[in-house]
């Protein structure tokens, strides 16, 4: 583990009753940076984290947070960090201003800084006029906004973020992640989780996890670069009747519904591509569209995970 990284994990391991939730998890997280673990539900993204904030022992491995490490000293490491869980405590009989001001004083903040802080955090937030609405009348994403101005008030060193985005509307999560970005200047390492497979292209590094075990660990761009074939893009009104006819077909590797339309993973895309246009035609299935893109982090997700690859 590098001594310079904001977060290390070495072999990090957490076996519960029946399943390995985590299992010998190994990257590093670095300030100014933010790193993704992105899977499924089941992936081991929130026993990671959890054991990142000291809330659980890890039961093999070793990890440190901001230097302290998490299975000598997991008091230490929870005094470093900022960890907002899925379920962020807020207390909705106070209001926004109420809630900042409670988490400041825990965390020791003076008044001056507090009220810099909250002005600054609140307006990448977009909730600056709403400083006096109790919590429990904010929506599912202001309410989420908040978690992350109260866990940022403190200004940490690293901030570890469960999901943040879960069920958030499409104008929250864009604010969610202005506010992220807007950290980086300040040094801050982020490792968040989320089961959004299109926020990792947002993140600086990723690690792809399934079933407790990382599958990949790069950037986004690279992370492509491990699926072997090329992409297809059918589009055509009835997705699932196209996915159908052509799940099996010859060199095609995977089929993937995305949108309107389906992911083809295939040996050769300039040899498959008149083929399958004459298979869909013979079938009696119309489409808009048959062409080669560029590969996306759920292409190579499914694929990682059918065929079985790891690292």
């Amino acid at each position: 583990m590098s001594m310079s990284a904001a977060v290390a994990t070495l072999d990090l391991t957490k076996h519960f009753p029946g399943v390995t939730a985590v299992d010998r998890l190994t990257f590093e997280v670095h300030a100014g940076e933010i790193f993704g673990l992105v899977g499924p539900d089941g992936a081991g993204k929130t026993t990671a984290l959890r054991m990142l904030a000291g809330v659980l022992s890890p039961d093999g491995g070793s990890a440190t947070v901001a230097g302290a490490d998490i299975v000598r000293d997991p008091e230490e490491a929870k005094a470093r960090v900022s960890y907002m869980p899925q379920r962020f405590g807020l207390y909705e009989d106070l209001t926004v201003a109420e809630n900042i001001r409670f988490y400041a004083d825990v965390f020791g903040v003076s008044r001056v800084e507090r009220e810099a802080r909250s002005r600054q955090l609140l307006d990448a937030a977009g909730m600056s006029p709403f400083t006096d609405r109790l919590a429990g009348k904010l929506s599912g994403g202001m309410k989420q906004k908040l978690g992350l101005v109260c866990a940022l008030i403190h200004r940490p060193l690293v901030i570890l973020l469960d999901e943040p985005t879960n069920g958030v509307d499409p104008v929250s999560r864009r604010d969610f992640w202005r506010i992220l970005y807007s950290l980086l200047n300040e040094g801050i390492a982020i490792l968040m989780s989320t089961s959004y497979l299109d926020e990792a292209e947002r993140c600086h590094r990723v690690a792809l996890l399934h079933q407790g075990h990382m599958l990949y660990c790069e950037t986004p761009a690279r992370l492509k670069t491990h699926l072997h074939g090329a992409v297809l893009s059918v589009v055509a009104r009835d997705a699932r009747r196209i996915r159908a006819a052509l799940h099996g077909a010859p060199g095609v590797l995977n089929a993937l519904l995305v949108g309107d339309g389906v992911h083809l993973v295939v040996d050769d895309a300039a040899r498959r591509i008149p083929e399958l246009r004459v298979a869909l035609q013979a079938a009696g299935l119309s489409f808009d569209r048959l062409e080669e893109v560029e590969p996306t982090i759920e292409d190579l997700f499914v694929a990682a995970t059918t065929k079985g690859q790891k690292t």
